[in-house]
């Protein structure tokens, strides 16, 4: 189903764990009103956790429509509603990490946790916003847990401009929040480089697809 996972020796541990937030998180202030946090290395234990979802998650394909036809959507999802039990403690014991870190902030915890598998550089997600739903009017955040092989995230102004890119994957987080979601755009693109796969897990507020 993947290509062939190349761990972390930081990141390899059979125990998860979480680091600290705090001061250890690194806020960009992007325009209109947008803004991105990341901190490296935040789940400790990230690549057993990984080896853990790939085989725990019932992961699926998805097709969608596109100009006059059905393609293939390029990685695999699983989508765990509010109230749904997730496929792993170390997921609850983050979401948990991030609404305390995120209370006063975010005014509400963290929901719903969608899971997408990027088997290999083929798989990649467009440009595009978390706008169904609040997202689309409101500011909110969308707080992304990535482990195994690093990928880019990019980030750009809605409507063009230049990109920021973060190379995320081994327990990094990265938290889009403001009014980000409906002011810029977020891709993971295609890589002719040889690479292995990647989960990323996207912890949002009810109403934020």
């Amino acid at each position: 189903m993947t290509d062939a996972f190349q761990g972390s020796l930081l990141g390899w541990s059979e125990e998860t764990g979480l680091g600290l937030l705090g001061s250890s998180v690194r806020r960009t202030v992007l325009d209109h009103g947008a803004w991105v946090d990341v901190r490296p290395g935040w789940l400790t234990g990230a690549d057993a956790l990984f080896e853990r979802l790939l085989e725990a998650v019932p992961w699926r394909a998805e097709r969608r429509h596109m100009y006059d036809r059905v393609v293939d959507v390029p990685r695999l999802l699983k989508f765990y509603g509010e109230g749904e039990p997730l496929p792993d403690p170390a997921l609850a014991e983050a979401r948990d990490a991030l609404d305390a870190h995120y209370a006063q902030e975010l005014g509400e915890p963290f929901r719903t946790a969608g899971l997408c598998l990027y088997r290999d550089g083929r798989d990649s997600v467009a440009w595009h916003g978390d706008t169904i739903g609040r997202g689309s009017s409101e500011d909110t955040m969308v707080a992304i847990v990535s482990v195994g092989t690093p990928r880019a995230l990019l980030l750009r102004p809605r409507g063009g401009g230049a990109a920021l890119r973060h190379e995320v994957g081994h327990g990094d987080l990265l938290v889009m929040g403001g009014s980000c979601q409906r002011t810029w755009e977020h891709a993971i693109p295609k890589t002719a480089r040889p690479t292995g796969p990647r989960i990323s897990i996207q912890f949002r507020p009810r109403g934020v697809r």
